[in-house]
């Protein structure tokens, strides 16, 4: 009787050695999801860094349009500008829904 219950001490133990393992798992899981969100969030800076130097040129006067060459004066126009140079550089912007 009493390597029955020594027997089944020793399964409980593996038992509980295997969910400890599983729960490693569960965060190295995790930490790849992190890695993940800091990309989107490098798009993002991307695109944020691309806009705000498009609105610096614009209020200095020195930005220009790609084709004409003309100076751009609308400052709807220089984010457009600023996101169009961040999609080259690779960022995931979505485009703009039609109304």
């Amino acid at each position: 009787m009493a390597t029955r219950k020594t027997t089944g001490r020793k399964s409980s133990k593996k038992s509980g050695a295997k969910k400890a393992s599983t729960s490693r798992k569960s965060t190295a899981k995790r930490s790849g999801a992190r890695k993940k969100t800091a990309k989107k969030s490098s798009s993002k800076s991307v695109a944020r860094s691309k806009v705000k130097k498009a609105m610096h040129e614009r209020k200095e006067g020195t930005l220009k349009s790609g084709r004409s060459g003309k100076t751009v004066k609308s400052r709807k126009q220089a984010i457009a500008i600023g996101l169009s140079e961040a999609r080259k550089r690779g960022a995931k912007i979505p485009k703009k829904k039609g109304s």
